[in-house]
């Protein structure tokens, strides 16, 4: 047995190999020959001392050996692409790639990238609009805007927004609130991307927090914040709304927050990256105009009685 290690051909042939389960489907995804796959395995083997696969009529399955062969090298592979992927980025010029929730990217984001795409015209930026929590080093991003209270181990983390939520309609509509009572008399509409958050900040918590009783039941019911917004433009009825995503709508004068209590969350928003790469001049330019966009936003604070959901 050899303590010198395999040629990395037939360590990434075995991978492969393990992986599928299969010669066939190996060979195909290297771009090899069944013949020129088996070789390597071979050579592998002849290396190791011991078989890796048992062969079978139809299939391969592996040994005892081959099973303990087969997580580290999944995971050595799959760092040696994730190190490929982040020194090709930095070989990208200047471009950015940015995920962030789809509510967040059109409301917040997209309104504003004007001003950016102006002050930095070589930057290229990228968006990948999703929920889905993205793994930073696997996925090729730059930059995760995420929302929510959930701890943000191993990355580098600033937070952005602090969040509140008030009761937010149309100008003609706000004509008949004169007190908060009255929502008694509109429809109210719900939002579902915010009942992951805890204490629940929802009309029963807005209308307690104002001291009146339940709030009426029915209403539309919205999975994406934006969607609930467009409805309350539309003149359908009344969001509890988010600062952050009305936040245009409201400066805009389209929408209106007439009453003075707003819900408080110790959810958030956050810029995240990997740690050594806030200080990348790209980074570090929309990291500091994110910053400086959301502290422009507190004049909309203005006459409000932020009241910690309970």
């Amino acid at each position: 047995m050899s303590d010198r290690t395999p040629p990395l051909t037939a360590l990434r042939a075995f991978e492969a190999a393990a992986r599928h389960l299969s010669f066939a489907k190996a060979a195909a995804e290297l771009n090899v020959t069944p013949a020129a796959l088996s070789f390597q395995i071979r050579t592998l083997e002849e290396h190791l001392g011991q078989p890796v696969f048992r062969r079978l009529n139809r299939a391969v399955e592996l040994t005892e050996a081959g099973r303990a062969l087969q997580p580290g090298l999944a995971e050595g592979f799959a760092a040696l692409s994730a190190a490929w992927r982040a020194a090709r980025r930095l070989g990208e010029g200047q471009s950015l790639t940015v995920t962030a929730g789809p509510a967040f990217t059109a409301k917040w984001l997209a309104p504003r990238l004007f001003d950016f795409a102006r002050a930095h015209p070589g930057i290229e930026l990228r968006f990948a609009a999703s929920l889905r929590l993205m793994d930073l080093r696997r996925d090729e991003v730059d930059v995760a805007i995420r929302f929510g209270t959930s701890p943000d181990d191993g990355l580098c983390s600033v937070p952005l927004i602090r969040e509140w939520l008030s009761p937010m309609m149309v100008p003609e509509l706000a004509r008949r609130m004169t007190r908060p009572e009255d929502l008694g008399e509109v429809v109210l509409l719900h939002q579902d991307d915010v009942s992951f958050i805890r204490p629940p900040v929802d009309w029963a918590a807005w209308f307690a927090a104002a001291g009146l009783g339940e709030p009426p039941s029915g209403g539309p019911r919205f999975s994406q914040a934006d969607h609930a917004i467009d409805a309350a433009l539309s003149g359908a009825g009344v969001i509890l709304g988010r600062f952050s995503l009305a936040h245009h709508a409201l400066r805009s004068g389209q929408l209106v927050a007439p009453f003075e209590i707003a819900l408080t969350t110790a959810a958030q928003y956050r810029f995240l990256c990997l740690p050594g790469t806030e200080e990348r001049p790209h980074v570090r330019l929309f990291r500091d105009w994110l910053l400086q966009e959301a502290a422009a936003m507190s004049a909309c604070e203005a006459g409000k009685r932020l009241v910690p959901s309970a």
